[in-house]
């Protein structure tokens, strides 16, 4: 027998009796502290809580939808633009052709799309009015002027313009991700912040934030996805390390659920979990709820099946056997290391030395028969 094999015998034979009472003991405790658990306030399956009015934070993703997405009137006229412009009389009786298809073309009453230059092209009777960066107000006075001029004539044309589009310059309604500097982007209307801000805050500042640039603007604010609340399971490896499992909340899991996203408890972990509730910075207390495994997964018992919240921490403790037994594994592995080389060089050795007196002997023995 090794020298390694019998330092694990003797390690386990010395340490199993303490881990089983302890198992033990752990076990009949949580046994003791159901009734007092039960009449606490703390919330479980079958006795959940709703949670604190939802702060947005990064990563969540909103959904904002525009509800009045209208271009104020004092807004800028631009390249693109279309404007409505109809004109009475604006054909002098003595002008009129007896064509009617020649007339159609003197008549303004039509959709005129504002030009790169920034004109609206009224046709080669009455020539481009310079319209971009004019409010559409100031936009029906110059067009006004223009015709009244002495280039056109139409002392008595009345204008009427007005824009067909009165929607904003961009659409806002869509999916917006809030970035890590706690604000969202909204396209050419700029960004704005909202980090730290419930739905209703968040909708007061959006609309506070487009009033510069959509007349009397409302928009309806919710969360698509909920990626900034997550409570965490740590998994002991049993000496060899912890897993951290990220999980997001949705206001209703609970210990049951948490576990069964990792598809149940590992090949190496125990029976004993408990619920780490983090306190706030300078406290050097949280609460920790110990969970009945057994009694939520074989009773149906909902004691200890907390429900969870954002932040909380699930810890799943290695089973001891596995874990003293790996503790012993990599205690003992360096000298069995050590053993393994001595004894290889050891028999390396001897190995040369059979094979130096092999040919000793064989040298002697052909030498004695030479003679």
């Amino acid at each position: 027998m090794s020298f390694s094999r019998i330092c694990k015998m003797l390690s386990i034979t010395a340490m199993l009796l303490g881990f089983a009472t302890g198992s033990g003991c752990h076990t009949a405790a949580i046994q003791r502290q159901l009734p007092e658990i039960a009449q606490s306030g703390i919330p479980r399956e079958l006795e959940k809580a709703a949670y604190p009015r939802y702060r947005i934070e990064p990563p969540d993703i909103l959904l904002v939808e525009a509800v009045h997405n209208i271009r104020p009137p004092e807004d800028k006229l631009r390249a693109g633009d279309e404007l409505l412009i109809r004109v009475a009389n604006a054909l002098p009786l003595e002008t009129i052709d007896p064509d009617p298809i020649a007339n159609e073309f003197r008549v303004i009453n039509n959709i005129y799309n504002v030009q790169a230059d920034g004109t609206v092209d009224l046709g080669p009777e009455y020539d481009s009015v310079p319209v971009a960066g004019l409010t559409v107000l100031e936009a029906k006075t110059a067009i006004e002027n223009h015709l009244r001029g002495d280039a056109v004539g139409l002392q008595d044309a009345e204008v009427a313009v007005s824009m067909p589009n009165i929607e904003g310059k961009q659409v806002i309604t869509g999916e917006h991700l809030v970035r890590p500097d706690g604000t969202i982007s909204l396209g050419v209307y700029g960004s704005v912040f909202l980090s730290g801000m419930e739905l209703d805050g968040a909708k007061a500042a959006i609309e506070g934030h487009l009033a510069d640039f959509i007349h009397e603007p409302e928009v309806q604010v919710d969360v698509l996805s909920y990626n900034s609340k997550v409570f965490y399971v740590v998994s002991d490896g049993g000496g060899f390390g912890e897993s951290v499992t990220r999980i997001p909340c949705t206001g209703n899991e609970t210990v049951l659920d948490a576990i069964a996203q990792l598809e149940g408890l590992s090949d190496v972990s125990s029976k004993k979990i408990w619920v780490a509730r983090p306190a706030p910075a300078g406290r050097g207390m949280a609460q920790t709820m110990n969970v009945d495994w057994r009694a939520i997964v074989e009773d149906g018992i909902t004691t200890t099946n907390y429900q969870l919240f954002p932040g909380d921490r699930i810890y799943i403790q290695a089973d001891h056997m596995i874990a003293l037994d790996n503790f012993v594994a990599k205690v003992t592995a360096p000298f069995e290391r050590a053993f393994g080389f001595t004894l290889l060089g050891n028999g390396t050795v001897r190995a040369l030395q059979r094979g130096r007196n092999s040919n000793n002997g064989n040298n002697n023995g052909s030498g004695s028969g030479g003679f």
